[in-house]
């Protein structure tokens, strides 16, 4: 019986399960936004947010905490000295999963997207849209509208 275990299995063992959950959360600080299944996403929320909120305060303790738990120098760094200081207002909810609504093919696992709140990739969407707008001719908006 499990009583009393929390988290999911995601059927893998515990080292398997450990490495998968450093990988995407490595990846998630890397990229800002990964595409995942629900399921691991859900699983692994929990972790990325307390690594941020760790990385609000920086002491040598809590950076070499980090470093034991995603064994990547480069990206502990760029969460001390980027995303700790991005969330340092915000008192939780750094990550956000939105569902794609579709399912993989093969297994039939349901997508989404797994990604940090305020991050560098919607902004520079936001950008894009805003000069294609900008760029088109007066007369196509008109015709839009």
């Amino acid at each position: 019986m499990r009583h009393r275990k929390v988290g999911k299995k995601l059927g893998r063992k515990t080292e398997h399960r450990e490495a998968t959950r450093r990988n995407m959360i490595v990846a998630l600080f890397r990229h800002e936004r990964i595409e995942t299944t629900v399921e691991k996403a859900k699983a692994f929320k929990p972790r990325a947010e307390k690594l941020i909120t760790l990385a609000k305060v920086n002491t040598l303790a809590r950076y070499r905490r980090a470093i034991s738990e995603l064994q990547d120098k480069t990206i502990v760094k760029k969460l001390f000295s980027e995303l700790g200081p991005r969330y340092k207002d915000r008192k939780g909810g750094y990550t956000r999963i939105l569902r794609l609504g579709y399912y993989r093919t093969g297994d039939g696992a349901s997508r989404a997207i797994f990604e940090l709140v305020d991050n560098k990739v919607l902004e520079q969407q936001r950008a894009k849209a805003e000069e294609k707008a900008a760029a088109e001719p007066a007369s196509a908006r008109a015709a839009k509208a």
